[in-house]
C-alpha cells in the first residue's frame, strides 16, 4: 500500500490518496505524433494501481481520536490505474477495519489479479495507521 500527495483542492478533501500496488512495469513507449521530438523508443516506468477511496461521512483526526479510514473504489474504469513512481511518497501501514467485516461487494467473489493468491473477498475497509 502506498500513499501519495492528492490533488484534490476542495474544501474539507482529504490530504493524500492511497492505493496498493498491483505490479511496477518498466516499458518501452514510442511516440508518434505530429509533435515528436524523438524517433526512438523510450523506457517508462509505471505502477499498476488499485485505488482506495475515503470512506464518506467519516470524520477522522487528532481532535476526534480516530484513525482516517479508507477502502477500494467499487469496480468501474477508474478503479485501476497507472501512476507515475516518483509521485508515490511512501508505503503506508493500513489495519481492515475488523468490524465492517468483508465484502465481495466491491469486486467480483473468487481469485483476482487484484487481491493477494489466498484472498477471495476484500475487506469493506481500512484504517490509515499514524
Amino acid at each position: 500500500m502506498v500513499m501519495m500527495l492528492s490533488r484534490e483542492r476542495s474544501a474539507g478533501a482529504h490530504p493524500f490518496w492511497y492505493a496498493r500496488v498491483l505490479g511496477a512495469f518498466c516499458i518501452k513507449v514510442l511516440h508518434v505524433g505530429p509533435n515528436a521530438r524523438n524517433c526512438s523508443p523510450q523506457s517508462i516506468e509505471v505502477l499498476w494501481m488499485r485505488w482506495f477511496g475515503v470512506v464518506p461521512q467519516y470524520h477522522w483526526g487528532f481532535r476526534k481520536g480516530r484513525l482516517p479510514k479508507i477502502g477500494f473504489i467499487p469496480d468501474s474504469p477508474t478503479a485501476f490505474g497507472f501512476l507515475d513512481p516518483s509521485l508515490v511518497i511512501r508505503a503506508c501501514h493500513l489495519i481492515p477495519a475488523f468490524a465492517d467485516h468483508r465484502t465481495d461487494g466491491l469486486l467480483r467473489h473468487g481469485p483476482s489479479v487484484a487481491r493477494l493468491p489466498d484472498e477471495i473477498d476484500d475487506w469493506a475497509s481500512f484504517y490509515v495507521n499514524m
